[in-house]
């Protein structure tokens, strides 16, 4: 048998290079890099790389800013390229290691526009971040863009507490509201694709 493939990557869009220009290496205030977060979110739908979603990955005490991620779904044509598995695997790759908790590393941790999906709660759980800071998490970002965020436990965030890990929640809510609020007027407006689980057949 001869595989079609081999291998995939997950790269960047070429425009978060350019957003990123203005943006100091260090982002000491935890409400700023949220801020970055929203503004890189709201860019990558409009610039048709994925749904509008992104995250950065920080040094804690520092705020110096390891990576960033934006959903590259679309734009990649894999379905695992979430923002958050985005910014995650280029911070792991930047520090040489799968575990951003590593001995020897600063503590590390992972911004993102709204609590995880149920596929990016576990990459987040086992990538060795030692926070967790969200925006919001409740039913809001569903109800307003029509994502299926998968089968999330109730008590997703005492999960993530077990295992060592901070959650903040609650950074720049309404700005990530305003963020879905406009994309879901372009996909009633544009029809633009939402990527989804199925439903029965």
């Amino acid at each position: 048998m001869r595989l079609a493939s081999t291998g995939y990557t997950i790269e960047l869009p070429e425009w978060v290079a350019d957003e990123l220009a203005d943006v100091d290496e260090v982002i000491d205030d935890r409400v700023e890099r949220m801020r970055l977060v929203h503004r890189l979110a709201d860019r990558n739908w409009r610039e048709g790389n994925g749904g509008p979603f992104a995250a950065l990955v920080a040094e804690t005490a520092t705020g110096r800013i390891v990576s960033v991620g934006v959903n590259v779904v679309l734009a990649s044509g894999i379905s695992s390229a979430h923002a958050e598995v985005t910014a995650l695997g280029t911070a792991q790759r930047a520090v040489g290691t799968w575990d951003l908790g590593a001995a020897g590393l600063p503590a590390h941790e992972l911004v993102v526009n709204w609590r995880p999906c149920v596929q990016c709660y576990g990459a987040t759980l086992w990538s060795g971040v030692r926070t967790l800071v969200v925006a919001g998490s409740g039913p809001e970002l569903e109800e307003i863009t029509t994502f299926d965020e998968g089968p999330m436990r109730e008590d997703w965030a005492a999960q993530f507490v077990a295992r060592g890990i901070e959650v903040v929640d609650g950074v720049l809510r309404d700005e990530a509201l305003e963020v879905y609020r406009a994309y879901r007027a372009a996909v009633d407006a544009d029809g633009l694709t939402v990527y989804n689980a199925r439903t029965g057949a």
